[in-house]
C-alpha cells in the first residue's frame, strides 16, 4: 500500500506531461486558467486524431485496389489536351482515368448506405449505381449529341446483360464445376422490366419507319417524353417493392447464418463524412474528365479510325460498368451468384427504366429533342439480347458454357457496331447557343 501512495503523490508532479483527457478520466479538475496548457494539448490530440483517420481514409480508397494505378492518367490528358490537343490521346487517358474513379465511387457508396439505412441506401444506389453514365450522358446531352446519349445507355445495357453477367457465369462455373443456382423469381421480375424497357424503346422506333404518326418528326418526341415519365413512376414503386419486400426477408433470415460473414458485411470501413467527402470528389473529378471524354469522341473517332457508334456502344459502357465487373465476378467466385445478378441485371434495370427516361425527362427540361427512338437496328439487338437473357435465366441455374454463350453474344454485338454506319450520327451537332 505504501508505494501505491507514493505513486498517487508524485503521478502528476509534472504537470506539462499531463492532458486534460487524462484528468477528465480520473476525475479531477481542468481549470483552464490554472492549466493554460490543456487546451494545447487537447488541440495536439485532436490534429493526430485527423491525421490518422486521413491517412487510414487514404488507405482504404486509395491503396486498396490495384485498379488505382490507372489514377494518374486523368490528369494526364488534361496536360495532353492542354499541350498538344490531341483528341486521341485525350480521349484514351481521359477513358483510362475514369476506370478507376468509377470502381471507387461504387465502394464509397456501399460504404455511406450503411449509415444511411436501407430505405435512403436503396435510392443512395438507385442513383449512383450508375452515376459515370447518367454524368457522360448528362454531357453529351448538353453538347446536343442526342445519339452519343442513346447509344452509351444502350451499351451499357448490353455490356451488363452480356459481358458482365458472362463473366459472372463464366467465372463461377470454373471455381464450382457442378455450376450454381439463383433465385429465379427474382431475375425473372428484372427480366420483365427490361421487356417494358423494351417496348418503350420500340413504340417511337416503329411509329417513325412506318410514318404512322399524326404529327410527323413531333409524336414520336411526345410519345417518347409520356413513356418516359410512365418508366420512371414504373421504376419508382419497383424500389419501393424491393425494399419492402427486401425488409420482410430480412426479419425472417435464419439465426444460424456465419456471423463472421455478417460482420464482414455489416461493418463499414470509412466513418459516414469521410464516405460524402469522397463521393463528392470522385464524382466532381469524373464530371470533369467526362467533358474532356465527350469533347474529344469525333476527334478520337477520326484519329484512331474508329465509328462513333462503337466508341459511344462499346468502350464508353465498358469504363462505366468498371465497378459492376469487379463485384459481379467477386460475388460470382464466392458462391453469391445472387448478388452478382443483382448488380449485373439490376443495374441494366437502372438504366433501362431509370437513366434512359431520366435523360429523356432532362433533354426536355434542356430544350434538347431527346426520344426513345434509338433507330430499329440498335432496338433490334436490345430486344434479342433480352430474349437471350430470360432463356438464360428460365431453369435458375447458371455455369461457365452459360458463361461463355453471353460472352461470345457480347463479341458478336461488339463486331455488329464497329461495321455499323449510323443514319444519325451526321445530325448529331451542337445546337446554336
Amino acid at each position: 500500500m505504501g508505494s501505491v501512495n507514493v505513486i498517487s503523490q508524485h503521478e502528476f508532479a509534472d504537470e506539462s506531461l499531463v492532458c486534460p483527457v487524462d484528468l477528465a478520466r480520473k476525475g479531477l479538475p481542468a481549470n483552464e486558467a490554472e492549466y493554460g496548457f490543456f487546451s494545447d494539448c487537447k488541440q495536439g490530440f485532436r490534429i493526430k486524431y485527423l491525421q490518422g483517420r486521413l491517412v487510414k481514409s487514404l488507405k482504404i480508397v486509395m491503396f486498396a485496389t490495384k485498379i488505382n494505378l490507372l489514377m494518374p492518367c486523368g490528369p494526364a490528358a488534361i496536360v495532353v489536351n492542354y499541350l498538344t490537343a490531341h483528341h486521341g490521346w485525350v480521349f484514351l487517358l481521359s477513358l483510362l482515368g475514369i476506370i478507376p474513379l468509377a470502381e471507387r465511387l461504387g465502394f464509397v457508396t456501399e460504404q455511406l448506405a450503411f449509415f444511411t439505412g436501407p430505405t435512403a441506401g436503396g435510392l443512395l444506389n438507385a442513383t449512383f449505381g450508375n452515376a459515370t453514365e447518367l454524368i457522360i450522358s448528362i454531357f453529351a446531352l448538353k453538347n446536343g449529341m442526342m445519339r452519343v446519349v442513346q447509344q452509351s445507355l444502350l451499351g451499357s445495357i448490353l455490356s451488363n446483360i452480356l459481358l458482365v453477367l458472362g463473366c459472372a457465369f463464366f467465372c463461377g462455373g470454373i471455381v464450382f464445376h457442378k455450376g450454381q443456382v439463383f433465385n429465379k423469381s427474382a431475375a425473372v421480375m428484372n427480366s420483365g422490366l427490361l421487356l417494358i424497357a423494351v417496348m418503350g424503346l420500340l413504340s417511337p422506333a416503329v411509329l417513325h419507319y412506318t410514318h404512322t404518326e399524326i404529327h410527323f418528326g413531333k409524336s414520336e418526341l411526345v410519345l417518347s417524353r409520356f413513356s418516359s415519365c410512365v418508366m420512371l413512376v414504373i421504376y419508382a414503386f419497383y424500389i419501393v417493392f424491393q425494399l419492402k419486400n427486401h425488409k420482410v426477408t430480412s426479419d425472417h433470415v435464419d439465426e444460424g447464418c456465419n456471423q463472421e460473414e455478417s460482420a464482414d458485411n455489416d461493418v463499414a470501413e470509412i466513418s459516414k463524412w469521410e464516405a460524402v467527402i469522397w463521393l463528392a470528389s470522385f464524382a466532381g473529378w469524373i464530371a470533369v474528365l467526362s467533358e474532356y471524354l465527350v469533347n474529344t469522341i469525333e476527334g478520337a473517332s477520326i484519329a484512331m479510325k474508329i465509328p462513333i457508334a462503337f466508341i459511344s456502344v462499346i468502350l464508353l459502357p465498358i469504363v462505366g460498368n468498371a465497378a459492376e465487373h469487379a463485384s459481379a465476378i467477386t460475388f460470382a467466385m464466392k458462391d453469391k451468384l445472387d448478388i452478382s445478378l443483382g448488380v449485373a441485371i439490376g443495374s441494366s434495370t437502372q438504366i433501362a427504366m431509370f437513366g434512359i427516361p431520366f435523360c429523356v425527362v432532362l433533354g426536355w427540361l434542356m430544350g434538347r429533342p431527346m426520344d426513345l427512338n434509338f433507330q430499329l437496328f440498335e432496338t433490334a439487338i436490345l430486344f434479342i439480347t433480352v430474349l437471350v437473357l430470360a432463356f438464360m435465366l428460365q431453369d435458375g441455374s447458371s455455369n461457365y458454357f452459360k458463361g461463355l454463350m453471353l460472352i461470345l453474344c457480347y463479341l458478336i454485338v461488339a463486331a455488329s457496331f464497329y461495321v455499323h454506319v449510323d443514319p444519325k450520327s451526321n445530325g448529331d451537332k451542337p445546337p446554336p447557343s
